[in-house]
């Protein structure tokens, strides 16, 4: 069975504070984009051997059972003893480390996968909770609509978001920013409402939704900051990072012509159609 992981930007991110068990609450809105990874999942022949992964397209870094996949596989394990040996196939194709929610949207499709072609019958909450035991961005991925997320993410809230009439262009410039570090370099203030300036018209995006974790990336990384300001040189209606980095992306006209040759050649940039 395969299925095809797809990727997300944050419209708007704003962190509220530190909570006691050392995670902060936030609140943004999760939108899918349909830019995939390709994930299968196909029974061992040998039932002895232990579950593997076969890894192609762009390296991920760190070890096997890091890996989202293989520890939803074994979050499953747990409670369904007879979930037989498998072989995982990941290629990989959004780009990892850059706030675009690739791991975590492979770990969430390798639950729905494992509930499927095994008819585990699992509810869609039940595989929400599992997927929060994966990561605070996986159960974004069981819902993929259009979603208003608090506290670490994992609570959410469909809301009718729809940019399928505007071109998305996803710039990456290669950079890995680390999520942790981001987090504790925030500085937790008064937010405008975002659920209500998601609702305005987009032009107004520009001035009122913000990325908190702008200010220090840009800080250390001004590169990033450089392809912000490059989108609304070329005419984005609304740019913003995604996460807490690397990627930005851009909302333009749909038919707007992006000059690539402003970017470096290194640069992961593509275009997209929200569907």
């Amino acid at each position: 069975m395969i299925v095809f992981p797809n990727c997300k930007i944050n419209l708007g991110l704003n962190i509220i504070g530190k909570r006691a068990d050392g995670y902060h609450n936030l609140e943004t809105v999760f939108y899918p984009l349909p830019f995939h990874d390709v994930l299968e999942v196909v029974n061992s022949s040998n039932e002895e051997e232990s579950t593997e992964l076969i890894l192609s397209g762009n390296k991920i870094e760190g070890n096997t059972e890091s890996n989202l996949c293989v520890k939803a596989y074994h979050l499953l394990k747990k409670d369904f003893s007879k979930l037989p040996v498998v072989k995982i196939y990941l290629h990989k194709v959004i780009p990892t480390g850059a706030g675009l929610g690739g791991g975590s949207a492979d770990g969430a499709f390798m639950l729905l996968l494992l509930n499927d072609k095994f008819q585990l019958r699992l509810s869609q909450q039940q595989l929400i909770n599992y997927a929060l035991q994966l990561g605070s961005d996986c159960p974004f991925f069981i819902l993929n609509k259009p979603s208003f997320a608090q506290q670490r993410g994992e609570v959410l809230e469909p809301i009718e978001v729809n940019l399928s009439s505007y071109k998305i262009v996803i710039i990456n410039p290669g950079i890995h920013v680390s999520t942790s570090w981001a987090f504790t370099q925030t500085k937790f203030a008064a937010h405008n409402q975002l659920k209500e300036i998601i609702n305005e018209p987009i032009k107004n995006w520009k001035e009122k939704l913000i990325n908190d974790f702008e200010i220090p990336v840009f800080k250390k990384y001004p590169e990033i900051k450089n392809i912000k300001e490059q989108l609304y040189n070329s005419g984005a209606i609304y740019a913003s990072m995604s996460g807490s980095g690397s990627t930005v992306f851009g909302v333009f006209p749909q038919h707007a012509l992006i000059d690539r040759q402003i970017f470096p050649t290194y640069y992961f940039i593509k275009e997209l159609f929200s569907v």
